[in-house]
Order: C-alpha cells, then sequence, then structure tokens
C-alpha cells in the first residue's frame, strides 16, 4: 500500500513541537501507511505511544474544533475512541510544518482483515453506543456528502464516467435524481460517525478496542449510519450480500437504540444513499487521481454492485429483519 503521508517532519521540526506537551522526549516516529486524507505517523516518546495527524488540504480548519471536541465528549461518555492530547498551553490544536496538527492517544487493536459475523454484532452495538453518546453533543456539522454533495460530485463526474463503465453516467443521473425525490426528511438525527469501515474499528482479543478516523463526522440522519455500516460490513470480497452479518449487526444495534418501524423501512433508501456516495467520491478520486500519487485508488463499480443490490431489496427481510408484530 502507498505511504499515506504527504508532509514529512524533520527531527528538529518534531522535537520543537512534542517540546510543547507534557511527553518526554521522542523515541521515534514512523509514518503510517493507511489512510487517505491526512498525514500520520505513530509517534513513540518516554511516556508511550501517539498518534501524530497532520491534517491535509482536504480537511477544513474551520472542521477540526467539531472533530476534536466530539472525540473528547465521546470518550468522556464511554466511547473508545481517540483522544486529543493538550499541550502545556492548555490547547490540542496547534500548527506543524504549516499544516494544523495534532497528537492523539494511541489505541491497541487491529481492525479485522477477514470480517466474521461476531465482528458485526460488536460493530452494531458500538454503533448504537456512539450515536447514545453523541446525543448531547453541543457543536453542529453539516454532512457536506449527503444530498447536495452528491449532486455537486455527479455533475463533476459526468462526463466521464462511462470512460470508467459504459451506461455509468445515465445509471448515476437517474439514481440521483430518484433519492432526491425520496429522501427523508423525518428520521431521528443526531451525530454520526458517516465512515465507519473495517479499517476505522480495532478489534482486541475478539472484542472490539475502539473506534478512530472521525473526520467525517456530522449531523445527519442515524439509520443513514446504519446503512453505511451494511455497505462497508455485511457484503462479500465475491459480491454476495451475508444476510447473517447484517442480521447480527442490526440485531445488537437495535438492542442499545430501538430502530423505529420508519427508520426500519427507510433502510434500503438509507442503503442506497450510502452506496451512491461512496460510488461518487470514489469515482471522482478515480477520475482526478493523477497516475504516481500517493493514494491507492478504490474502484468504484465495488459501490454500483452494492447499489443495484439495494435497488432490489423491498423490504428490511433481506437485511435479515422482520418489521415488529402491528409496526406500520
Amino acid at each position: 500500500m502507498a505511504m499515506a503521508v504527504y508532509t514529512e517532519v524533520s527531527d528538529d521540526d518534531l522535537r520543537s513541537f512534542v517540546a510543547q506537551y507534557d511527553l518526554g522526549a521522542v523515541v521515534s516516529c514512523k509514518g503510517i501507511a493507511e489512510g487517505v486524507e491526512n498525514s500520520n505517523y505513530l509517534l513513540v516518546t518516554e511516556t508511550g505511544p501517539f498518534i501524530l495527524t497532520l491534517y491535509e488540504k482536504r480537511v477544513d480548519p474551520a472542521d477540526l474544533p467539531f472533530f476534536l471536541g466530539l472525540m473528547e465528549h465521546l470518550s468522556a461518555r464511554g466511547v473508545t475512541c481517540p483522544l486529543p492530547v493538550r499541550g502545556r498551553d492548555g490547547e490540542a490544536l496547534r500548527s506543524l510544518c504549516g499544516r494544523p496538527a495534532v497528537i492523539v492517544t494511541f489505541l491497541a487493536g487491529m481492525w479485522p482483515r477477514r470480517i466474521q459475523p461476531e465482528h458485526c454484532a460488536a460493530l452494531g452495538e458500538g454503533l448504537a453506543r456512539l450515536h447514545l453518546a453523541g446525543a448531547d453533543f453541543p457543536l453542529r456539522r453539516a454532512n457536506a456528502l449527503s444530498l447536495d454533495g452528491w449532486r455537486t460530485l455527479h455533475d463533476a463526474t459526468h462526463g466521464r464516467a462511462d470512460a470508467v463503465k459504459p451506461g455509468l453516467a445515465a445509471a448515476l443521473t437517474a439514481e440521483l435524481a430518484e433519492l432526491e425525490r425520496r429522501w427523508p426528511a423525518d428520521l431521528p438525527c443526531g451525530v454520526i460517525h458517516a465512515d465507519l469501515f473495517p479499517d476505522n474499528v480495532f478489534f482486541r482479543d475478539g472484542a472490539l478496542s475502539g473506534l478512530i478516523d472521525f473526520y467525517f463526522a456530522c449531523n445527519d440522519i442515524l439509520a443513514y449510519d446504519v446503512a453505511v455500516c451494511l455497505n462497508a460490513w455485511c457484503f462479500e470480497a465475491d459480491g454476495s450480500f451475508n444476510v447473517t452479518k447484517a442480521r447480527l449487526m442490526l440485531a445488537s444495534y437495535m438492542k442499545v437504540r430501538p430502530l423505529s418501524a420508519a427508520e426500519l423501512e427507510a433502510l434500503p433508501l438509507l442503503a442506497r444513499g450510502s452506496a451512491l456516495r461512496f460510488l461518487l467520491t470514489r469515482l471522482y478520486d478515480w477520475l482526478n487521481t493523477p497516475a504516481g500519487a500517493l493514494v491507492k485508488r478504490k474502484d468504484p463499480l465495488e459501490y454500483l454492485h452494492k447499489l443495484r443490490f439495494h435497488q432490489q431489496v423491498r423490504g428490511i427481510g433481506e437485511y435479515g429483519l422482520t418489521l415488529p408484530a402491528g409496526a406500520a
């Protein structure tokens, strides 16, 4: 995998930066090869391991107080996630090599390379706990990658979409029009992670040990976050949908935060929206990432396949659940 480090940090700059904290001297600092948005380093000081993040151009510095404040808020409510480290001046956010930068605590664990049903069950519970813990977070951030953002991405990629797959442009235009017409406006909203893919969920000894990468977090429909996870966790490598994984994920979520009948009925449409969102962002990157770039492009057509699956779904029974008796 290509190294996701865009900004190199000199030894002198690093020492001066870390000296602003009560973390002791730098022992080592090594670039992390995962993640596509920012430059991440595994920083080890005399007091232990940390993650050093330099925020690159795709992150709006104005959003950073939301992201960092949310991590502190969730951590205080029992959600295990990276905690921003404050310097001696009480500030967590500062500047390094001309970039906004922060040090966060290190979470032990590994993300699952082979997703098992029990991972999906633990994820469902963890996601629901995140949604409950975020309910009283006072800051707000709109989801830049919801309907309006999809329209912008659609318009930016439409002219070249058929070069990726013949007929793709027309398919995306039709789907976006349908979602714009039918997107729900009255479902419960709150803070969502919006990007809870397997590489953002750590496990240790079979148990979920933490959630990372809150840099797409925002306020939006809570059940949309569930739909993102259905797409990210419940399809197999051959493209087939694993109903057992979906049932365990949804049932575990609902033990902590029950989904209303309206949320459950909207889930196929929300899953279509999630599939379109990742299809469009991947398509944009596919068309606009220069050859030889550090970032490894992800196949947008994986999400076209997922979109087509959800377009055929007629009810949540196909996700392994049944509506409660008497539910409308």
